[in-house]
């Protein structure tokens, strides 16, 4: 089966003040491509860091990570910066909107970036505001929406361009069980009729029960790998 993450090795060390955190040490991972993981563990145990290295959003101390085929370790801030606007999709718990944009213009954002073609990325952008339930609210600025909603508009800007991996760091965090559950659906739509991969770091139970995968982690270790589904 092809693999879409290969980590090899990987360790990160902080250094906070005099002291050097072991943040992760020796994970072994690999995730095969259209796979739906869930990354648990209390604070501390790692998770937000491994996504970090994954989507090059930090280097490691050791090891190595492969992200289709490229090794992210071995890239410069440039190559980094292409790989992650070509080839990745970010869901953070804050949302990062744009809040001088519409939710139309923050789902455009990422293709304008990519030098699509203005109508081809406007019809992308309305396409999938529809799947994901935003219909007729395309010209609201975030402040107009509410936190499901936003959240929405983020999957939504994570998804249409079309990445081979969505990394999501505690995505309903801050949304109510029936948010969370219309968002954890729409990521399963999203992984089973497009055969994205999805890498979810959480602590919350309605997210691992969605999982395909449940990898736990402990003091930067995965102490289990298990299939649910």
């Amino acid at each position: 089966m092809e693999q879409n993450v290969i980590c090899r090795g990987l360790s990160k060390t902080y250094q906070q003040d005099a002291i050097i955190v072991q943040a992760l040490s020796g994970i072994d991972l690999d995730v095969p491509k259209g796979d739906f993981v869930c990354l648990s563990g209390p604070s501390g145990s790692g998770k937000t860091t491994l996504l970090n290295l994954v989507g090059g959003l930090d280097a490691p101390t050791g090891g190595e990570i492969t992200v289709a085929g490229q090794r992210v370790d071995l890239m410069s801030q440039a190559q980094l910066a292409t790989m992650r606007l070509m080839h990745l999709g970010f869901v953070f718990q804050a949302y990062n909107l744009i809040p001088v944009l519409t939710a139309r213009e923050n789902v455009e954002f990422v293709m304008q970036l990519q030098g699509m073609d203005r109508k081809e990325r406007r019809a992308r952008a309305r396409a999938i505001l529809e799947d994901v339930g935003l219909e007729g609210l395309e010209n609201r600025r975030p402040a107009q929406l509410s936190g499901g909603q936003q959240q929405r508009v983020a999957v939504a800007r994570a998804m249409v361009s079309g990445p081979s991996l969505v990394l999501a760091d505690e995505p309903t965090a801050n949304l109510d069980s029936r948010n969370g559950e219309m968002l954890l659906e729409l990521m399963r739509k999203m992984n089973e009729g497009r055969g994205v991969t999805f890498i979810i770091a959480t602590h919350e139970q309605l997210v691992m029960d969605h999982a395909r995968r449940l990898i736990r982690l402990h003091d930067g270790r995965i102490v289990s790998d298990e299939l649910q589904r």
